[in-house]
């Protein structure tokens, strides 16, 4: 269970740089409501870290920051890629798979889950 919260803690902490992304772009009110996302979105990423890290087989914390940073970085080149039009490059796309590649083999290696 603590993966699934990890991974969903990972999916907003996406939503928290997309947030800050789309504030960049737009001005008044919205930006005002990107804004909010983001703090919302910071909130919720942080504590499901904090929730993955604990309780019945807690994911010990060097491998969760890593996944979760994981998860958030690779969201994010992609939201980049999807939804501001950043390029798509060769050098981009291996070292973000060679950050997907690392943290799979971080899990793979661990002795504490």
């Amino acid at each position: 269970m603590n993966w699934i919260i990890l991974i969903i803690g990972g999916i907003f902490e996406t939503g928290f740089a997309v947030s800050l992304g789309k504030a960049q772009h737009t001005s008044g009110r919205e930006m005002w409501l990107w804004l909010l996302s983001f703090i919302v979105c910071v909130g919720i990423s942080m504590y499901l870290l904090f929730k993955a890290m604990g309780g019945e087989n807690p994911i010990p914390v060097g491998t969760a920051y890593a996944v979760w940073g994981a998860i958030g970085a690779v969201g994010t080149v992609i939201a980049g890629i999807l939804l501001f039009k950043e390029p798509v490059t060769f050098w981009r796309m291996f070292f973000i798979s060679t950050l997907v590649i690392s943290v799979i083999g971080l899990q793979t290696v661990s002795t504490d889950t």
